[in-house]
């Protein structure tokens, strides 16, 4: 094969040089395209993570708003909003873990896995804390105690008083007796009502049981000065007929009251609201933020490679004009 001659050299080195030219703007623009899919990839993991830190922390205020709420409508209307958010924290999770499945790290998976394991512990406390907040049976006892109780209290009261005032001016040999059996059942009622109430946010049952016997105690010593009244006044008295009704009334709704806060639904769930959900719900957003912190450090690019003969220093890239050499070598 003939050797080409020195006229042709220019136009061949210029050939190369462009070829090279070529060669480089395809892997720049290879490069671009490369980076733009890193950076819609990163871009998409990130929006997942955001969007369950936000459905999150929607469930999380739904939660403790159906534990707050004072109403049976208001609890279920935000019980039902914290599990509808729940849900879109767990489809959100279960996107990112398919995207992580082909493109995440060992590290993102690591934290995606024990966020999962947060919010299942999540739904799991939250299935007992919300259907305990939907019934309000602190709540429903409080409005009896300080409703239909209290107003049959009333009742009573103004009827043992009607009974002090008429014995304050009689000259009947009875009348003391009268005075002391009215007052005892009078401030009896009044001791019981001030122990609705402690019962009422109680959480220990042992200290209900404690407030339940000074009640019935209580109850004993009422029964037995409205008996004794009832000797001393006879059975057609108006004022005692009332008293006793009253007390009769009262009686029935303080069982109700009593059953109602033994179920303990509204303190119970704001204990664990306050205590194991916050918890949990703590570990889980930590181990979002991390996960979030993680994507985001996550270079785009890979590090330059390292010249084996200058160990720590990156090689230099070559650019088009580092590509003109053979032109000015034939020169």
């Amino acid at each position: 094969m003939s050797r080409p001659d020195l006229e042709d050299l220019p136009w061949m080195a210029g050939g190369t040089v462009l070829l090279l030219v070529a060669v480089l703007l395809a892997l720049h623009y290879h490069r671009q395209e490369d980076i733009a899919t890193k950076s819609d990839f990163k871009a998409r993991r990130l929006e997942l993570v955001g969007q369950m830190r936000a459905a999150l922390f929607s469930a999380s205020e739904a939660e403790k708003s159906a534990v707050m709420a004072t109403t049976d409508q208001d609890s279920q209307t935000f019980a039902e909003q914290s599990r509808a958010a729940s849900a879109v924290v767990e489809q959100r999770r279960d996107e990112l873990a398919k995207l992580l499945e082909t493109g995440g790290t060992r590290e993102e998976r690591e934290l995606l896995f024990q966020f999962s394991q947060a919010l299942t512990e999540c739904q799991h406390i939250d299935r007992e804390l919300l259907d305990l907040a939907v019934k309000n049976t602190n709540l429903k006892a409080y409005s009896l105690a300080f409703g239909p109780a209290a107003d049959a209290l009333a009742g009573m009261d103004g009827a043992l008083s009607c009974i002090l005032r008429e014995s304050a001016t009689s000259i009947a040999p009875a009348t003391k007796q009268v005075m002391l059996l009215a007052a005892g059942a009078q401030s009896g009622t009044w001791r019981i009502q001030a122990l609705l109430p402690p019962h009422i946010f109680e959480e220990s049952d042992q200290r209900m049981d404690e407030l339940e016997a000074r009640m019935a105690n209580e109850d004993q010593k009422v029964r037995s000065d409205l008996k004794g009244l009832s000797a001393l006044l006879g059975s057609g008295n108006l004022d005692l007929e009332t008293a006793m009704s009253g007390y009769d009334r009262f009686t029935e709704l303080k069982t109700r009251i009593l059953e109602l806060s033994r179920q303990n639904t509204n303190v119970r769930s704001l204990f664990i609201s306050l205590n194991q959900k916050r918890k949990v719900l703590q570990t889980g957003q930590d181990a979002l933020a991390a996960l979030e912190q993680t994507i985001r450090e996550e270079p785009l690019t890979s590090n330059l490679p390292v010249s084996p003969g200058r160990a720590g220093q990156p090689t230099r890239s070559f650019t088009v004009k580092d590509l003109s050499w053979p032109a000015r070598a034939l020169r």
